[in-house]
């Protein structure tokens, strides 16, 4: 009888054998598709932006290289006519270093600081510094070193000392002065000048002080004097005339040494801008003395100042009054001007020197002989300013000081004025004017002046011109007739 049990047991194991034998062949399968590279689905027929992507690639770096490669070969060939040149150049030479080279060191001196202070600074000999002291041109210069002034000195790097220059300075010089060593001894050499000269115009506002506007621009005391006191003396009071808003120009040469200013001439022409009205003043020599004139010719010099005390204030006019010491009336044959005790007097006019001295009670008194039997007289000055009798002095010479000598109360001058002997009022006095430029001299001028007049144009045409083209300064006579502003007392 069989039994039942192991039936099932064959049967079981059959099973197991055929299950393992299916999965060893899916895992043979499964490494077998991982090892093989995996493909993408087959091209059905149709393109995708994946394939359009790559051809696109494709086909440009194809046409690249079609247009590069026959480049190359074309550049590699040589023609064979071709001529070939071969330059040979020189190499720029090159400045070597040297020890004895020139090495200038500059030394401003600071207050307290000698030249022996600089030399030990420097490291420079005591020999040579005794040396250079008794040079006889820097000796009497080394007393009037001041603080600022520059000196510099020639130390190449061997340690000696080749030379040695003291800068141009007050008390020193208008030019540098240098010095070479040449062993124990001094040689003085000339240090070139870059001197220039140029014709500038200096332009502006009166603002609130024509002399503080001036002084800004770059003119000294001289060209404001000579502005003021020479040029529009008798056409503008300068203490009532000018308004802020009022604009002037002035011609004049500028001298340049080294690239700074060295120094300023005398104005060459001037122009005031007052009431809407154009006031101009240019220089030219005349029998060889500068005068300034109007652009037509026309002398603003006046054969006398009125007063010859600037800015001066009338204590006591022309004619009969009680004298203040005398207490009786009697004839004042002159005015009084009352100003401080040494103020400068100027002459009226060119005149020669006819009396220096004590005179009665005009005290201290000094008459000049202007010619054609017109003389004036000064007195009560309390000195004289060096002049003698036969000199001949100019307008507006300093003669005298303001002082308080012979019969005065305080200290005044004493101004007369006569005509043949015969006093006449100074202040109403009317004299014809200089004899204007005519002829050859007219022609001269107007030729000298177009500098000066082309220069003034350059900035007036600038300054004074509106939007709507017209001038707002004329030299119209109607200007002045017309209507002005009203002025600060």
């Amino acid at each position: 009888m069989t039994d039942p049990t192991a039936g099932l047991s064959t049967a079981s194991a059959t099973h197991d054998a055929v299950l393992r034998e299916n999965l060893e062949r899916a895992q043979a399968s499964a490494a077998h598709d991982a090892a093989a590279p995996r493909l993408s689905q087959a091209f059905n027929g149709r393109w995708t932006r994946r394939h359009w992507a790559h051809a696109s690639l494709f086909a440009t770096m194809g046409a690249l290289l079609a247009a590069i490669v026959p480049g190359f070969s074309t550049a590699m060939h040589v023609a064979p006519n071709t001529q070939r040149t071969t330059l040979s150049l020189a190499l720029p030479q090159l400045r070597l270093h040297k020890d004895n080279a020139d090495r200038w060191q500059s030394v401003t001196l600071k207050p307290g600081q000698t030249l022996s202070g600089v030399f030990d600074e420097l490291g420079i000999p005591y020999d040579q510094l005794a040396t250079v002291m008794q040079h006889p041109k820097i000796k009497p210069a080394l007393r009037k070193l001041r603080p600022g002034t520059s000196l510099s000195f020639n130390l190449p790097a061997d340690g000696s000392v080749r030379a040695m220059r003291i800068e141009a300075a007050p008390g020193i010089g208008d030019e540098p002065v240098e010095l070479e060593f040449d062993g124990n001894a001094l040689r003085e050499r000339a240090v070139p000048q870059e001197i220039t000269t140029r014709t500038v115009v200096l332009s502006g506002e009166v603002g609130k002080s024509l002399f503080a506007s001036a002084r800004a621009l770059g003119l000294g005391s001289s060209q404001l004097d000579q502005l003021t006191d020479e040029m529009f003396k008798y056409d503008i009071d300068f203490d009532s005339d000018l308004d802020p808003n009022d604009r002037f120009s002035v011609v004049v040469d500028q001298t340049w040494k080294n690239g700074q200013l060295a120094s300023t001439g005398p104005v060459l022409a001037a122009t005031f801008t007052v009431d809407g009205q154009l006031k101009s003043a240019f220089r030219y020599l005349r029998n060889g003395k500068p005068e300034y004139f109007t652009p037509d010719g026309r002398s603003l010099k006046r054969p006398f100042i009125r007063m010859p005390i600037p800015y001066a204030r009338l204590t006591s006019g022309f004619g009969g009054r009680r004298h203040p010491v005398l207490g009786r009336f009697r004839m004042h044959q002159g005015v009084d001007y009352a100003a401080g005790t040494g103020t400068p007097i100027q002459a009226a006019g060119d005149a020669r020197v006819e009396f220096v001295g004590r005179k009665g009670g005009y005290g201290n008194a000094v008459i000049l002989n202007h010619g054609g039997g017109r003389t004036t007289l000064y007195g009560h000055m309390s000195r004289f300013a060096g002049i003698r009798i036969g000199q001949r002095v100019a307008q507006g010479t300093i003669i005298g000081y303001v002082g308080a000598t012979g019969l005065a109360t305080g200290p005044h001058l004493h101004y007369e004025f006569r005509v043949n002997g015969v006093h006449m009022n100074p202040l109403k006095m009317t004299l014809p004017p200089p004899e204007p430029l005519n002829g050859a001299a007219l022609v001269a001028f107007k030729n000298e002046t177009r500098r000066a007049l082309d220069k003034i144009r350059e900035v007036e045409d600038v300054v004074f011109q509106l939007d709507d083209g017209s001038r707002v300064a004329t030299i119209d006579n109607a200007a002045k007739n017309g209507p002005k502003r009203n002025k600060k007392g």
